[in-house]
């Protein structure tokens, strides 16, 4: 087992080929070195493929859809009804009570929700 930091795309591709390679053996050393390599690749991809937060709109549409909450029963959420149906039409931006709200509420996070 050779393990070097990953610097480079081509460093990231080939561990990533290494850990294809490995993936059908189960020794212990093959098991250890995927864990080994996974770490590294976690590592460079958090700094250079970073995950954005979504937009506003998608995270409450996402949510709802996770929770089966419907347009009423987000309206009861922001303040009501219309708010809700201008909110998901894109027609109305959200507001600091309304962030507030959802976060509280729904659990979204406060930084998809504000953009």
């Amino acid at each position: 087992m050779k393990i070097k930091p990953i610097k480079t795309k081509k460093d990231h591709k080939e561990a990533l080929n290494r850990i294809e390679a490995l993936w059908a053996s189960n020794t212990k050393a093959a098991l250890d070195e995927i864990e080994v390599l996974s770490t590294l690749i976690e590592a460079y991809e958090h700094i250079h493929t970073p995950i954005l937060p979504p937009e506003p709109l998608e995270a409450i549409k996402f949510r709802m859809e996770q929770l089966g909450i419907s347009k009423s029963e987000l309206g009861t959420i922001v303040g009501g009804r219309n708010r809700a149906s201008e909110l998901l039409s894109g027609k109305r931006r959200l507001t600091v009570k309304m962030i507030k709200s959802l976060h509280e509420e729904l659990e979204i996070p406060a930084e998809s929700l504000i953009s």
